[in-house]
């Protein structure tokens, strides 16, 4: 990050670590290169949610990604895009690598163990939930049913010495509008245990630090240090709103426990396999939910902006905005594993949106914002050098026709584990089903959103056959034969169309129309029930990519030689599209190559089970925004198909999850 000041310089940490070490990334390659980068890897991350902000903690200790009030706010800390721009370290002084970090089982309540020459902390870190508290007024920010629960805006951090001696240092330097603004912090209270920033941007609400330890200011830093022996504990909590912070352990201590027990509340309402996976289904079902946006409904693509998907790259997108087609798949895996109440929050968002026939687009804020300009904060330096920075998404008002048949299919498997269809939800239907029949025959930018020339997709003209055949199951559903009878009749028209120019002579279907490109996104094909699974257009299509698409078995979207998505430079391979073929290959019959890769994936995952995009293929490092919700429904899926083909073939079946009808 330039200085914005003649201070900046000052507040950077010095770099001591090993410039000539080789990196060892996430699946435990060690890639030399000559020099270690001053970011921690993308897949070095934990995740922490509210369900209102999230924010993530490098293996140091520090928070180095997080946004309020809401996710997509201006950041206050954003040291994972520039090491000056902004960071909360709670951690021994002099210490920066831990001896181990977990989550505490069902949760995301972060824990994280030290040891130093003297002795041994745990940290616990969580964002905290609490009971609903807007009891003598209502919310200004929530349009959807409270719960019993809710985000305390406030990050809790409790510290305990387990043996010995540690000395402690609390070091938290916000830096909000995304490092553009200095905090100057000012004790409030006659003590040594509060200090508050005002934050001068419009959108930032102001921030108050709390402690058990005493705190000082040290120019923009509020610090505080202090030596622990066996059994000592104390507490860090930032707040962003009027709820009292914890005001001695034992009260910390409490709203820790509640935030345990929310989560592992809510996780218990899920059906879960007696399998040596389930770890894996419970973790991305936590991750999932604590990427949606509880006052709107709304859910997350994921909690960052600019994480590349190349290395010192171009490819850098703000992915903190709610796509409807990554919202809507999503919810096939939370159904899958039995947590549906987060898709009556979604479709009521999707409702929303749509008040006043307004036309329904890719993706929103939020809050349902509309427009969301895409701009560069050219102050910042990037992941690893990776530029430009950018906030915003002018994907927006692109016209992608694969929203439609994702919203409808997730409508219908909602409807149909009900048996019925929410009268207020049928218009809204009503109007994407005839989107999807007005505008299926034109070019579109695909669910990959290209940035280059609109082409005839063949994914797309399946997910507008998806939204005319389940608008006509839903329409039957609903008992209006007549509309049940016409897009029935468009829905056929549409799957030959398909069959003629989405297919070519090798009877593998293909990326667009005229051309013999691959594209991972057919390996949907079976997955949508838009032929079955034993026809020989379908195997023959996901042996093509298994084969021919894949880059040491993993799988890219698309050779990016053969499509113009108006970038340049390569990509790792798309882990969704890995754990696509892992679910497709289950459909066609291979379950062992399935079982295979699947495993090879799960290898893959962060030692706390997260995921980012993409994959480097060759160094197994984690590329792209993180964690990315579109992975981890992805592989929920996947996990689910192995899982019930394994206990079919075996007769031992007794898991039942949600399936596609």
């Amino acid at each position: 990050m330039d200085s914005f000041d003649d201070e900046a310089d000052t507040a950077r940490p010095v770099d001591t670590t090993d410039l000539d070490a080789p990196v060892t990334h996430a699946g435990g390659a060690q890639v030399p290169t000559g020099r270690r980068s001053a970011f921690p890897g993308i897949a070095e991350y934990a995740f922490l949610s509210d369900c209102e902000c999230n924010a993530l903690v490098a293996p140091s200790g520090a928070i180095e990604w997080m946004c309020v009030p809401r996710p997509d706010s201006p950041s206050i800390f954003a040291a994972v895009l520039d090491r000056g721009a902004g960071s909360f370290r709670v951690g021994p002084y002099g210490a920066r690598v831990p001896v181990a970090r977990r989550y505490i089982p069902g949760t995301l309540v972060l824990e994280t163990t030290w040891q130093t020459p003297t002795g041994w902390l745990v940290v616990r870190d969580a964002m905290l939930m609490g009971p609903w508290h807007n009891v003598d007024q209502r919310s200004q920010t929530h349009r959807r049913t409270p719960t019993d629960f809710d985000a305390e805006h406030m990050l809790l951090r409790t510290i305990l010495c387990v043996n010995g001696t540690v000395d402690v240092e609390v070091v938290c330097e916000p830096l909000p509008d995304y490092g553009r603004e200095a905090a100057r912090w000012e004790y409030d209270g006659q003590t040594y245990q509060s200090l508050v920033t005002r934050v001068a941007h419009p959108t930032t609400p102001d921030l108050r630090l709390s402690s058990s330890l005493r705190l000082g200011v040290e120019d923009r830093r509020a610090q505080g240090r202090t030596r622990m022996a066996a059994g000592d504990k104390a507490y860090v909590a930032l707040s962003w709103s009027d709820r009292p912070a914890p005001g001695t352990w034992p009260d910390a201590a409490d709203a820790m426990g509640r935030t345990e027990q929310y989560w592992r509340d809510w996780i218990t309402q899920g059906v879960f396999p007696d399998h040596p996976w389930r770890s894996y289904l419970q973790r991305s079902a936590l991750t999932l939910k604590g990427l949606t946006y509880a006052p709107t409904g709304a859910l997350l693509a994921a909690a960052t902006t600019s994480l590349p998907e190349t290395p010192h790259g171009e490819r850098n997108w703000d992915y903190r905005y709610a796509w409807v087609r990554d919202s809507t798949f999503a919810l096939w895996g939370l159904y899958t594993l039995g947590l549906d109440r987060e898709a009556n929050d979604f479709f009521a968002f999707v409702h929303d949106v749509c008040r006043d026939d307004r036309e329904l687009q890719i993706m929103y804020g939020v809050g349902g914002e509309d427009r969301l300009e895409e701009s560069t904060l050219d102050h910042l330096s990037g992941h690893e050098g990776a530029r430009p920075v950018r906030i915003g998404n002018a994907a927006y008002d692109q016209k992608q026709h694969d929203m439609w048949g994702a919203v409808l299919d997730s409508v219908y498997l909602h409807a149909r584990s009900r048996e019925q269809l929410p009268e207020s939800l049928w218009p809204v239907l009503k109007a994407q089903v005839e989107e999807a029949a007005r505008h299926w025959h034109e070019a579109d930018r695909g669910l990959w959103e290209v940035r280059g020339e609109p082409q005839h997709f063949t994914s797309s003209k399946v997910m507008c056959w998806v939204a005319l055949d389940r608008g006509a199951r839903l329409a039957r559903m609903y008992d209006e034969q007549d509309y049940a009878e016409q897009w029935q009749k468009i829905a056929d028209e549409i799957h030959a169309d398909v069959l003629e120019h989405g297919v070519d002579s090798r009877g593998v279907f293909v990326q667009r129309y005229g051309s013999d490109a691959l594209d991972a996104s057919l390996l949907l094909v079976p997955l949508l029930r838009f032929l079955p699974a034993d026809d020989p257009r379908v195997v023959a299509t996901v042996d093509a990519i298994a084969n021919e698409l894949t880059v040491n078995g993993l799988v890219l979207r698309y050779r990016t030689d053969e499509t113009d998505d108006g970038l340049s430079g390569e990509e790792g391979t798309f882990t969704i599209c890995s754990f696509w073929l892992v679910s497709a290959l289950v459909e066609v019959g291979e379950l062992d190559r399935a079982r295979a890769l699947c495993e090879r994936l799960l290898s893959f995952a962060s030692e706390l089970n997260l995921y980012a995009e993409e994959i480097d293929p060759h160094s197994g490092r984690h590329l792209g925004n993180f964690p990315q919700a579109f992975t981890h429904l992805a592989l929920i899926n996947a996990v689910v198909h192995v899982v019930r083909a394994e206990e079919r073939r075996d007769g031992t079946g007794h898991f039942e999850a949600a399936h596609r009808g």
